[in-house]
C-alpha cells in the first residue's frame, strides 16, 4: 500500500520570512531599481574616463539585474499552485533561476577577463579620481543590495545567487577604488585591468560553489547538507520496520525537498497515525517536507522488483 504524506514545517512554509514571494517581492523590486539606476552612471562615466573597470563593473550590474529578475520570475512561479500537468508545482523554477545565475555571473567573469586582458595589451589613459568617485557610489549600491539578501540566502540557494551576485559587484567596486587610487597616484594605467583580473579570479572561485550546487539541484540529487545513508538508517530504526529500499531524496525547490521510499514492515501496514509520526520527523530531522512512503510485507512469494539500489 502506497502511503503518501506531505507536510510543510518551519523549514518550507510559504509565509515564513524572506523565503516567501511577498517577502522578497519589495527586496527585489528595489534591488532591480538601484542597479538599473547605478548601471547609467557607470556607463556614462566609464566611456567619459575611459575605464576598463568601471565599464566591468557596469557590465557586471547589468548582469546582476537580469539575475535579479530572474531569480524574482523562479521565486512567483515556486509559488504558483500545482497544475494537472505540472503535480509537483512549479517549484523547480527557482533551482534553473539559480543555475542561470552561477552561469550569468561565469559569462560575465569571462568578460571581465578578457575586457582587462586587452587593456593590459593596449593600455589607455584612466580618469583615476572619476573611476574612485562612481564606484565607491557603487560600493554602497551593491552592499545595500547585498544586505537585503543576506538572510534569505542562508536557507534559499535561489535568494543565494542573488546575493553572491550583489555580493561580486561590491567586491569589484572595491577594487575599482583601489584601482583608481592606483592610477591617479602613479599614474600608471595598467593598475585599473590588472585588478580586475584579480577580482574575476575571486569570482570565479566564489561562483564554483553555487554552480556545482545548482546543477546538482537541478539534477535532482540528495540536498547537499544531507546524507542518505544517515535517512536510511533513521527509517531502518523505526519500530516494525525489517528493511528499507528504493529510497530516494531529491529538492523541488531550493527551499523544499521530497522523499520517496519502501518500507518492508512484516507485521503489515502500522496505520495513518504511524505514517503521520513519521513524515513528521523526517521534516524536524532532515527538513523532508513530502514523504512518500509504500509499506511492504516482504512476501518473497511477490518481491519488489526496485529492491536492488540500482534499479530506478
Amino acid at each position: 500500500m502506497e502511503h503518501p504524506t506531505r507536510r510543510h514545517g518551519p523549514h518550507h512554509g510559504h509565509a515564513h520570512g524572506l523565503s516567501s514571494f511577498e517577502a522578497l517581492a519589495g527586496t527585489f523590486a528595489l534591488g532591480a531599481l538601484l542597479n538599473l539606476v547605478f548601471i547609467g552612471v557607470e556607463v556614462v562615466f566609464g566611456i567619459a574616463s575611459n575605464s576598463v573597470a568601471l565599464l566591468a563593473d557596469a557590465g557586471h550590474n547589468f548582469g546582476d539585474v537580469l539575475g535579479l529578475l530572474v531569480a524574482w520570475g523562479g521565486a512567483a512561479l515556486q509559488h504558483r499552485r500545482p497544475s494537472a500537468r505540472f503535480t509537483y508545482g512549479f517549484g523547480g523554477s527557482s533551482i534553473l533561476a539559480a543555475l542561470f545565475n552561477a552561469i550569468v555571473l561565469l559569462i560575465t567573469v569571462g568578460g571581465i577577463a578578457v575586457t582587462a586582458l586587452q587593456h593590459l595589451a593596449e593600455p589607455a589613459p584612466v580618469a583615476g579620481t572619476t573611476v574612485m568617485v562612481v564606484a565607491a557610489v557603487g560600493i554602497v549600491v551593491n552592499g545595500l543590495t547585498a544586505l537585503l539578501f543576506r538572510r534569505g540566502g542562508e536557507r534559499d540557494l535561489n535568494v543565494r545567487a542573488v546575493f553572491l551576485h550583489m555580493l561580486g559587484d561590491a567586491v569589484v567596486s572595491v577594487a575599482v577604488v583601489l584601482a583608481g587610487a592606483g592610477v591617479a597616484l602613479s599614474g600608471r594605467s595598467w593598475i585599473d585591468p590588472a585588478l580586475s583580473l584579480i577580482v574575476a579570479v575571486f569570482l570565479v572561485a566564489s561562483t564554483w560553489r553555487l554552480l556545482r550546487r545548482s546543477l546538482a539541484m537541478a539534477l535532482a540529487a540528495v540536498p547537499h547538507d544531507l546524507d542518505l545513508a544517515d535517512v536510511k538508517g533513521f527509517l531502518a530504526e523505526r519500530a516494525g520496520v525489517a528493511a528499507v529500499h528504493d529510497l530516494h531524496i531529491w529538492p523541488m525547490s531550493t527551499t523544499e525537498r521530497a522523499l520517496t521510499c519502501h518500507l518492508v514492515v512484516p507485521d503489515g501496514h502500522p496505520g495513518d497515525a504511524a505514517l503521520s509520526a513519521l513524515a513528521r520527523e523526517l521534516n524536524e530531522r532532515f527538513a523532508i517536507g513530502h514523504a512518500t512512503i509504500q509499506i511492504e510485507s516482504g512476501d518473497p512469494a511477490h518481491p519488489c522488483e526496485l529492491v536492488p539500489d540500482h534499479v530506478v
